[in-house]
């Protein structure tokens, strides 16, 4: 018989094999997690676990929050709030070199804080963006890296659905990531901002100048997106003042685009069963996960394999930044194969308990909503990152005229934006937790 501790670890292996030979990652987790708790406590434990885990689990009402801000970023795509925020942000900054390419940054951010998911942004905005960029003399590996840079802002910029998925595995409040979420996501645009203005001052030929708006054009722009704007503000607006829980926010913010996309004449029967089908498969597939990840997390609890782990390296009296260094390195690399949601769901019950463990000077709960934003802002440069990096290869199955290694150099600024965004979080939690304090 194997001890507790050898059988988590081979049972981590397995899984990263299973996932490697490309077994749904919900599945691998579920089978692997069943497979070695029942070797742990017997046919009989994993049946008794299995009857009353995803009752217990599915029956959360935090857990509602996610089909509700999927159908939102549904009906969103349906209202067309993407193209006018991207029309709003061009006529305002697209005069400006590079002005264009900053507009999608900004529409990236704006669409993103609606959608929640960032493989969704870049896809959607690759749509409205790329042909204007191109029709206006943009090189190609500027146009695809601010898109590709752009879509990673989709997870972080509050709602988020795998932030609310962290909050759960982490049990912080949900009101409280979104909180410390909100200036990395906005301090991330500005970054990437300031790296196309510092780009096309040295290479001025990557993005061609564009005649000023009219004055008349801006204010009908701003017209045609203030709704979208209205509803990020009373929905992010509600959960920070505590008006709405998250998910009343959620319901209110999906009736409201509903109904914005209604008037608009985007959604019509056929498009309201396409949003609720498209809403039904995906919250499908990530409850599914969610499930896989309850029995992985139960048998890793069981082998005691985190505490374990945590108390090891705790005991070794590493400093607790290089041990920070390490894990975000490893979710550098994790990122590039896999998409956030299942890096996080894998990697959390195992990470956590070890920073939590060190002495970083702040109490264990800030250090937990600290350590999140760092995990999703590394995952998400992960996307980018390459040889990989999924969000490009997003954008290149939409763009195949735009050459990858084109693609791969125009990323470039934004890695290095990325690099020292990082380190000033990590430097600095108090840009992550100041909000969080000021309001909580």
């Amino acid at each position: 018989m194997m001890s507790p501790i050898t059988l988590g670890t081979g049972g981590f292996v397995l899984l990263l094999v299973m996932m490697a030979a490309r077994i749904p990652i919900g599945l691998s987790m579920l089978v692997v997690g069943a497979a070695g708790s029942m070797l742990i406590t017997g046919p009989m434990g994993i049946l008794n676990g299995l009857k009353t885990l995803p009752y217990e689990h599915f029956s959360s009402h935090t857990l509602s929050i996610i089909p509700l801000f999927l159908l939102m970023g549904q009906f969103a795509a349906r209202a067309g709030l993407s193209r006018a925020m991207f029309q709003a942000a061009n006529d305002w900054l697209g005069h400006r070199r590079g002005g264009l390419a900053m507009s999608t940054i900004g529409a990236c951010g704006a669409f993103g804080a609606i959608c929640g998911s960032s493989l969704a942004t870049a896809a959607t905005m690759t749509q409205v963006a790329l042909p204007e960029m191109e029709r206006q003399g943009y090189r190609g590996s500027l146009a695809t890296g601010a898109l590709a840079a752009g879509g990673t802002l989709g997870i972080l910029i509050p709602p988020s659905v795998v932030l609310v998925i962290y909050a759960i595995l982490a049990e912080q409040n949900i009101n409280e990531m979104f909180a410390a979420a909100l200036v990395p996501g906005l301090f991330a645009a500005f970054s990437y901002m300031l790296a196309i203005s510092l780009y096309v001052r040295f290479f001025p030929a990557s993005a061609p100048n564009k005649d000023k708006a009219s004055r008349g054009e801006r204010w009908r722009s701003l017209w045609e997106v203030w709704p979208g704007a209205a509803i990020f503000i009373i929905v992010i607006g509600g959960i920070y003042t505590g008006i709405f829980t998250p998910t009343e926010a959620a319901a209110v913010g999906a009736a409201a685009t509903g109904v914005l996309a209604i008037t608009r004449g985007g959604l019509r029967w056929n498009g309201l069963r396409d949003c609720l089908l498209e809403t039904a498969v995906t919250s499908a597939m990530i409850f599914f996960i969610v499930l896989g990840a309850s029995v992985f997390n139960s048998f890793l609890a069981l082998t005691q394999l985190p505490q374990i782990t945590a108390g090891w390296i705790v005991g070794l009296e590493i400093s607790p930044w290089v041990v920070l260094a390490g894990i975000l390195l490893c979710y550098l690399i994790l990122g590039c194969f896999m998409d956030s949601l299942s890096m996080i769901l894998l990697t959390v019950p195992i990470f956590l308990p070890i920073v939590t463990g060190m002495d970083f000077g702040m109490p264990a709960a800030d250090v937990a909503i600290w350590f999140g934003i760092l995990a999703l802002v590394v995952v998400e440069v992960g996307m980018i990152t390459p040889p990989v990096g999924l969000n490009i290869f997003i954008i290149h199955s939409m763009a195949p005229h735009v050459p990858l290694t084109e693609t791969f150099k125009g990323i470039l600024p934004f890695l290095a934006a990325d690099v020292i965004r990082i380190v000033m979080l990590v430097a600095f939690p108090a840009i992550t937790l100041g909000f969080v304090y000021l309001l909580y």
